[in-house]
């Protein structure tokens, strides 16, 4: 596959991808130049891989773990207020636009490397082991991620009393928004459909 049709194919993808991993459209848009750049460079060798798209998408990751870590990075949020968590009016888009804006405002409690190990396994759908192998972890850690992750968006989106999110599937097989009417889940897996919308 040549380099050009590869980033016109999976272009998109990638950047959706990006978006759920960092929460802001300008440094997913830096992240995925980032890692097709680096990709270029080595295309050859890229293109002889079983999974090519796996390799770009673990560049992603890791420019994004990498981004967070740098010292110059000051960014953070100054508002780190949270809204209860409420059932929402379909008929109302405000509703929908005030919920995202509160997930978009949980995941920056995260850290790092929880909001990636939640985003691989809520997002593209991968298992612990796949998910450390992703991360060059072991799977103790990327479970104590998830469970600390998921334990502190419930706090703060207050959903302490609902079930676990585990048995949902990946958010990238669901249909694209546009091909059915939106899907609203109860209270209780809200949060995959909240972190597909952000």
């Amino acid at each position: 596959m040549d380099f050009s049709d590869y980033v016109t194919s999976n272009g998109r993808a990638l950047e959706r991808y990006a978006f759920v991993l960092s929460g802001d459209r300008q440094q997913a848009q830096d992240l995925v130049q980032t890692a097709l750049l680096k990709a270029c460079r080595h295309w050859r060798r890229v293109t002889v891989m079983e999974f090519p798209d796996a390799y770009v998408r673990r560049i992603i990751t890791t420019s994004y773990l990498d981004w967070r870590r740098r010292r110059s990075n000051a960014e953070m949020p100054l508002d780190d207020r949270t809204v209860a968590y409420t059932l929402i009016d379909e008929s109302n888009p405000a509703d929908r636009v005030v919920e995202r804006d509160e997930l978009q405002r949980a995941l920056r409690t995260l850290s790092p490397h929880q909001r990636a190990v939640l985003v691989l396994r809520y997002y593209e759908g991968l298992d612990d082991d796949a998910i450390a192998a992703h991360l060059g972890c072991g799977v103790g850690t990327v479970r104590t991620h998830a469970s600390r992750g998921l334990a502190r968006l419930r706090g703060t989106l207050h959903l302490d009393d609902q079930p676990a999110l585990r048995d949902q599937p990946a958010l990238r097989d669901q249909p694209a928004l546009g091909d059915q009417p939106p899907l609203r889940a109860q209270p209780a897996d809200g949060l995959a459909d909240r972190l597909e919308e952000s």
